[in-house]
C-alpha cells in the first residue's frame, strides 16, 4: 500500500533550525519573498542554545550578551519575522533527487523539491559507547546536551557529586549546569597537559566552583551496577590509578558532525572534520547543496555558526540566479598538529571565508604559533599570530594568508613551526 506524499517546492529548504539554519533563513527569506522552508526534527526550534541556560550567546552575531534560551527564541522570531516557514517535528529521512528530500511530520510524509538545499544539522558529542570506556552500565552517565536537557527542559536533577570528562568551554558549561542543579563537580579530567579552554574561562571557573582540573588523566573504568558509584582515573604519565567517588559523570566535547544526510547523498567528506568538503562560499560538491555551521567545524560557538548562516546567503542567491561555480580549486590540507582546516577548498575569485578567517583544530598547545603554508614542496606564506592554538577550541587564522596560493598548483598544506 502506498501513501501519497505532499510535495512542497520552496526556493530554499534548510535542514536544521539551530543558529546557523535560522540565521540563513533570516537572511534569505526577505530576498525570496518568504519562500524559505526550515525543517527541524526537534519539537522546538533553536538548537543547542535553547537548553543551555547561561549567558554568553549572541556576542559576535547580534552584538548582545544573552542566555542560550533567550538567544534561541530571538533567532526563531527573527527568522519568522523575515517570512521563513519553520516546521518542527520534521525529520528528513532520505534524498529524493539532487535537491529534493523526504521528511516525516506529524501531518504525514512530505517531499520537498527546492531550488537550493542548506544543510545545517550541527554536531553532537560522542556518547559513552563511542568512547569505549569500560566498566558497568549504570544510571548517571550523561553528555552535556543530555544533562542540560534534563536540567533546563525537563527540570530533573542529576546526582550530588560529579566528574566531568573534558576541560574545554562546553565542559565549564556542564559544570555551571551541574551547579545550578545542586551537584558539585569534584573533578574535571583531560588528557591534555593543560586545560583545553581559555584561561579567561578556566581560571575563574576553578575559583568559582572550587573544581580541580586533572591534566594528563583519563577515565578508565565506570563503577556501579544500577547507579554510578565511582570512576577509575588513570594518570597517563605515571600509570597510577585511583578511584573517585561520584554519582554523576558528564562526557563533554569529542564532537562529531551530524553527517548522515551528507553521507546518504554521497557528498564528499573531509576526513578531518567528518563533515562535507566545502569552499569559502560554503558549497558542497553537489550542485545547489550548501552546508553551514558546526556540521563543517565541530565544534565552534553558536554565534560563529550563525555567522555562517549569514555568509551562505549570497552564495545561495547566486546559485538561484544561475551563476556558475569557478572550476579551478586548490585543496587545503591540515598538517599535524592540526587535525582539520575549514573551509577545505580555495577557489580563486570566491569571497573570503566567513569573518575572513580560516578555522583549524589543533591537538597541541602553542602559545604564539608561526603558521606556514606549503605548496608543491616549498613555503609560500607564513604568519606569526599572537594568540594561542590549543586543543579543545577552534583556532583562527586571517584568510589573507591564502593570497600567495598558486591556483594551478597542488594542494596547500597548512602547518605550524
Amino acid at each position: 500500500m502506498t501513501t501519497d506524499l505532499t510535495t512542497l517546492t520552496p526556493a530554499v529548504v534548510i535542514v536544521g533550525a539551530g543558529p546557523a539554519g535560522l540565521t540563513a533563513a533570516r537572511a534569505l527569506a526577505p530576498r525570496l519573498g518568504g519562500d524559505v522552508l526550515v525543517l527541524e526534527r526537534e519539537s522546538t526550534a533553536g538548537g543547542i542554545p535553547r537548553h543551555s541556560d547561561h549567558p554568553g550567546y549572541g556576542i559576535r552575531d547580534l552584538g548582545r550578551f544573552m542566555t542560550g534560551p533567550a538567544y534561541a527564541r530571538r533567532l526563531v522570531r527573527q527568522a519568522e519575522a523575515a517570512g521563513a516557514t519553520i516546521r518542527t517535528n520534521a525529520t528528513v529521512t532520505n534524498w529524493a533527487g539532487d535537491r529534493a528530500i523526504e521528511a516525516t511530520t506529524p501531518q504525514g510524509r512530505i517531499r520537498v523539491e527546492a531550488g537550493a538545499v542548506i544543510l545545517a544539522t550541527g554536531a553532537r558529542e560522542r556518547p559513552r559507547p563511542a568512547r569505549l570506556i569500560p566498566g558497568d552500565r549504570p544510571r548517571g552517565v550523561y553528555t552535556t546536551g543530555h544533562l542540560q536537557n534534563l536540567v533546563h527542559l525537563q527540570h530533573g536533577r542529576p546526582g550530588r557529586r560529579a566528574v566531568v570528562v573534558g576541560a574545554e568551554l562546553v565542559s565549564w558549561s556542564a559544570v555551571l549546569t551541574l551547579s545550578e542543579a545542586g551537584c558539585k563537580t569534584v573533578l574535571m579530567t583531560t588528557e591534555y597537559p593543560r586545560p583545553d579552554s581559555s584561561s579567561f574561562f578556566s581560571v575563574p571557573g576553578r575559583i568559582l566552583f572550587r573544581t580541580r582540573v586533572a591534566t594528563r588523566t583519563r577515565v578508565t573504568k565506570i563503577i556501579g551496577r544500577r547507579q554510578l558509584e565511582a570512576v577509575e582515573i588513570a594518570d597517563l604519565d605515571s600509570g597510577e590509578r585511583r578511584i573517585v567517588e561520584c554519582d554523576t559523570l558528564v562526557l563533554t566535547g569529542d564532537w562529531i558532525p551530524d553527517n548522515e544526510l551528507v553521507r546518504a547523498a554521497g557528498i564528499a567528506l573531509d576526513p578531518g572534520t567528518l563533515g562535507p568538503l566545502v569552499d569559502s562560499a560554503l558549497r558542497t560538491d553537489r550542485p545547489g547543496v550548501f552546508a553551514v555551521g558546526n556540521l563543517l567545524h565541530p565544534v565552534d560557538t553558536a554565534d560563529i555558526a550563525a555567522i555562517d548562516g549569514s555568509h551562505v546567503a549570497a552564495s545561495v542567491l547566486s546559485w538561484l540566479d544561475g551563476e556558475g561555480v569557478p572550476a579551478e580549486h586548490v585543496r587545503l590540507v591540515a598538517d599535524p598538529p592540526f587535525r582539520w582546516v575549514a573551509p577545505e577548498l580555495f577557489r580563486p575569485g570566491d569571497p573570503a571565508p566567513a569573518r575572513r578567517r580560516l578555522l583549524l583544530w589543533s591537538d597541541r598547545y602553542v602559545p604564539t604559533p608561526r603558521i606556514v603554508l606549503r605548496q608543491d614542496g616549498r613555503v609560500i606564506a607564513h604568519k606569526r599570530v599572537w594568540w594561542p592554538m590549543a586543543p579543545g577550541r577552534v583556532f583562527r587564522v586571517p584568510a589573507h594568508i591564502l593570497t600567495a596560493v598558486d591556483r594551478r598548483g597542488g594542494p596547500v598544506h597548512v602547518g605550524v613551526e
